[in-house]
């Protein structure tokens, strides 16, 4: 007969290895923003009760309730990101708030401030008032940054029609790419009346 803490050892394995792969399948599930975001939460999970000895007959039940709360707390988690995503999206619907966004993602995801915001402002300023239903009749260019074609602006997002932040997020990449720089971007339009 088996003694009751090889049981437990083996139910402990097993329900860990459970948690583990649940773990790993939740961060490999794809998110439904389509944005470029780096992850920014975690999950922490409770686990003074494993102390106890878990009774042969409970151990489904305890996998089960672990089960519910981990899946609870990364649903929470998502619920949480992309409530903060919309708002950020609406917040950039109009040209003072899409400002405000550009100039946090300039910051936290390229590392720029303050000379590089003003030429960002003054380049799409020019090119599209921040205005992200801008439209060029003549060359079909699309958007805040004015991208040409515009449909190039579906590497970050699909909705880049209706999505400012999308635009914003792709200008910004279009610009770290080509020009490394807003103020190169800048010169390169006041001399060339594109970029």
């Amino acid at each position: 007969m088996v003694s009751l803490s090889k049981k437990f050892k083996k139910k402990n394995v097993t329900v860990w290895a459970l948690l583990s792969g649940f773990l790993l399948a939740a961060t490999l599930l794809p998110n439904a923003t389509a944005l470029e975001l780096a992850p920014t939460s975690t999950v922490e999970i409770d686990d003074s009760n494993w102390a106890a000895v878990i009774e042969p007959t409970s151990a489904t039940n305890v996998i089960g309730q672990t089960y519910a709360r981990i899946s609870g707390a990364i649903f929470s988690t998502e619920l949480a990101l992309v409530s903060a995503i919309s708002r950020q999206v609406e917040t950039a619907r109009t040209p003072k708030g899409a400002k405000q966004v550009a100039k946090v993602i300039l910051k936290d995801e390229y590392g720029f401030a303050g000379k590089e915001y003003t030429c960002l402002n003054q380049l799409w300023t020019k090119e599209s008032n921040w205005n992200y239903k801008a439209r060029n009749r003549i060359s079909g260019a699309h958007g805040i940054p004015q991208a040409l074609p515009a449909d190039k602006m579906s590497v970050v997002g699909t909705d880049w029609r209706t999505n400012p932040v999308t635009q914003i997020r792709w200008g910004l990449r279009y610009i770290s790419i080509r020009y490394e720089t807003p103020c190169k971007a800048w010169a390169k339009l006041k001399r060339s009346n594109y970029y």
